[in-house]
Formats: C-alpha cells, sequence, structure tokens
C-alpha cells in the first residue's frame, strides 16, 4: 500500500472509483466526512425518488454495495489506509434504505440521518468486532450496512411519530 495520503481534488476527479468513494466530494469535508457523506445520501435520494419508488430505492442499494467494494478499496489503497474518513460512500449506500423506509418528510429523513450517524459513529458490538477485523472494500461497506441495521430497527418503531 502506498505511504498515507490525505484525498484532494486531484484524487476525486482522477479515476471513477475516487469519485464514488469520496461522495461525489463530499467526503473531502476537513471535518466530520462520515457526517458530510451522509447528508450528502438526502439530496442523491432525492433525484432517484424521481425515477424509482422507495421500495426500489432500497433495493438499489444492493448493487450499490457491492460497486462500494471496488470503489473503497480502490481508494483505500491510493490513501494507504484501508478505510480512510474521506470514503464515504459506505454512508452513502447505507443511508439510502434508511431514508426509503421512513415516511418522506423532512422529519423522517431527519430521523433516519441521526440514528445513522448514532450507530455508525458509536458503533457498538457487534459492529465495532466486525469493523476491527474485517478490511478492505468489504469491511469499509460492511460496517455501515451494520449500523443501518439498529437504525432501522428503530425507525421502524417510531415510523406512527414520524408519520
Amino acid at each position: 500500500m502506498p505511504a498515507l495520503r490525505q484525498p484532494d481534488i486531484k484524487l476525486l476527479l482522477s479515476h471513477p472509483a475516487h469519485f464514488l468513494a469520496l461522495g461525489f466530494g463530499s467526503g473531502l469535508a476537513p471535518k466530520a466526512p462520515g457526517t458530510f457523506g451522509s447528508l450528502a445520501a438526502i439530496p442523491l435520494y432525492l433525484l432517484l425518488a424521481q425515477l424509482l419508488s422507495p421500495w426500489h430505492i432500497a433495493l438499489l442499494a444492493i448493487p450499490l454495495f457491492v460497486l462500494g467494494i471496488w470503489a473503497c478499496g480502490k481508494t483505500g489503497q491510493a490513501l494507504g489506509v484501508s478505510d480512510h474518513g474521506g470514503i464515504v460512500w459506505d454512508e452513502i449506500v447505507a443511508m439510502l434504505p434508511l431514508l426509503a423506509m421512513v415516511p418522506q418528510t423532512v422529519l423522517g429523513w431527519s430521523a433516519a440521518f441521526l440514528l445513522f450517524r448514532l450507530f455508525d459513529i458509536s458503533k457498538p458490538w457487534p459492529i465495532s468486532w466486525f469493523d476491527a477485523r474485517i478490511k478492505g472494500g468489504f469491511g469499509v461497506m460492511l460496517d455501515d450496512a451494520l449500523a443501518a441495521l439498529p437504525a432501522a430497527g428503530l425507525l421502524y418503531l417510531l415510523y406512527p411519530w414520524l408519520s
């Protein structure tokens, strides 16, 4: 793996994998790039919602997860660290099904964002166990997909109050 480097606009635009992994540029945020990546999922979701139903957007997360294994792995190699904070495609992909499952309102999307960030940042067990042991593109994508699961469970329970 090459020496550790910081992502920049040159890297972002140098390859489609980097453009995706760095979240269309949201991963270049100097502070809290994961939060900016999670926020970038919202306009992407709204764009996709012009073409697809929420159910279809949630299903789209599956091939986007597979695409992310490649993109995040390649970008991690270029940056010299498997799960660099600037790699945010994992946040974007994990957010899409959460945004699809809540009421299609600002309150619903805000709840999805906040609960996902809570579990993504805190990484409670078993998320932390997988995060520590599985590396590469698959590891990058997996911990965020796992963080979305408890968020989805809580969103399901909160749905009546979010409507």
